[in-house]
């Protein structure tokens, strides 16, 4: 005998099918009750039923007549993405974004300012929550937010951090939830850029990519059969510190030498930029240095079209680097699509052509064969995005959806993200 979860008579053995339909019709994939029998192999019953679960609760309505296949137009079926909001950050090494997406995982408004995320927890939630204050206008069914550095996912706190001093094992989750009442999810900050460009970007449907961060730091998000992939504890991708170098005089903020992210981040960048205008090797650095008493990747790209030859030789260095770990992951992985983000990325195109070049030069044939590598078209957006996506896929998932569907919002409920 079923066991009811809740007013709307949805049974437990029941969830399972009502996800499946929900899942296609949010996806925009099918939108009429024959495409979904169809789909799915339910029979045109179970489908009626479901369908009529989720219009009761108000996830879904009806809308315009779909295309005859012989017989009466069916009618399509519309995600009610304006139904609840969900309030996403992305906290940066240097700069904090926060936005409200609606169910769609559209971005509806956002702000980002700089900010730096080692002024510690306390200082850089509370900036959050002016933020997230400035954006709220109603019931939040969700909050999601992006980290730049390690997090275990089960709890949402961050886990020894390199670039987020004092931050270790600090409780997101708690105080959020605390504040606004709804569930909170936490993942580092390239994981949700990975599962934004997957869904909303260039890499959509492309269902094995590699997302590459190129910023402060420098770490991954792997898309897999469709998937993110966080591995057992949450810290999959995590690139940055790979041994790429037996020098011993550059000291990564791990704690270890010869890191990637220690020789070709933003970071380093800068700190390599500096040191050439001080010592004389480039001319047009040590201006910029005089004029603005800081050097950053931008410059270097500046200086790169200038035909400075060190800023040159700095930004095809480092790309050189970071393309020959993705060839390792290429080889091992074998993605159809590499995408690059982040600021040292976008600072133009001699990092990515180095990258680019590194890659194919050094994977094999047949897993290059098919791959494309792009800069990432929504960069700094789709951090945001995928925090929505992460948050809106969490509250549909079979653990969950039966466990709020009766009351017709997860707000108030900030215990859904236990499992």
């Amino acid at each position: 005998m079923s066991t009811a979860t809740g007013d709307t008579g949805v049974a437990f053995d029941q969830i399972d099918t009502l996800v499946t339909v929900l899942d296609h019709v949010r996806a925009g994939e099918f939108r009429t009750r024959p495409e979904l029998s169809r789909a799915t192999g339910l029979g045109r019953t179970v489908i009626a039923q479901r369908v009529g679960q989720l219009i009761s609760s108000g996830l879904l309505s009806d809308s315009n007549l779909g295309p005859s296949t012989g017989g009466r137009a069916p009618r399509e079926l519309q995600f009610r993405a304006e139904l609840g909001t969900v309030l996403v950050a992305e906290l940066g090494a240097t700069s904090i974004g926060a936005g409200l997406t609606d169910l769609a995982g559209r971005l509806l408004q956002h702000y980002e300012e700089p900010w730096d995320v080692a002024r510690g927890p306390d200082a850089t939630i509370g900036r959050l929550e002016v933020l997230f204050d400035r954006l709220q206008s109603g019931p939040v069914w969700g909050i999601g937010i992006g980290v730049p550095g390690p997090v275990e996912f089960a709890s949402g706190r961050p886990v020894a951090p390199p670039i987020m001093p004092g931050w270790d094992a600090y409780p997101i989750r708690d105080r959020l939830s605390g504040r606004y009442a709804s569930p909170v999810w936490v993942d580092n900050e390239v994981n949700l850029m990975a599962l934004g460009e997957y869904r909303a970007g260039l890499g959509r449907g492309v269902a094995n990519q590699i997302f590459v961060k190129v910023g402060t730091g420098i770490g991954a998000g792997l898309i897999s059969a469709g998937r993110l992939h966080r591995g057992a504890e949450g810290c999959a991708g995590d690139i940055g510190h790979i041994a790429v170098s037996d020098d011993t005089t550059t000291v990564c903020r791990c704690g270890n030498t010869g890191c990637l992210e220690a020789l070709a981040g933003g970071s380093a960048l800068a700190r390599d930029a500096a040191t050439a205008a001080q010592e004389g090797r480039s001319a047009w650095l040590a201006d910029q240095l005089a004029g603005s008493g800081e050097l950053t990747a931008r410059d270097l790209s500046r200086g790169a079209d200038f035909g400075d030859p060190q800023s040159v030789e700095l930004l095809a260095g480092a790309g050189r680097r970071i393309g020959e770990v993705l060839a390792t992951l290429v080889n091992f992985y074998n993605p159809s699509l590499v995408l690059v983000g982040g600021g040292v990325a976008d600072s133009g195109d001699l990092l990515i052509a180095a990258i680019r070049q590194a890659v194919y030069g050094r994977s094999l044939p047949l897993a290059t064969r098919d791959l494309r590598i792009a800069r990432s078209p929504l960069n700094d957006r789709a951090g945001l995005r995928g925090a929505g996506f992460m948050v809106v896929d969490e509250l549909f998932s079979r653990d969950r959806l039966g466990r709020w569907i009766h009351a017709g919002s997860p707000a108030g409920q900030p215990e859904l993200v236990s499992p």
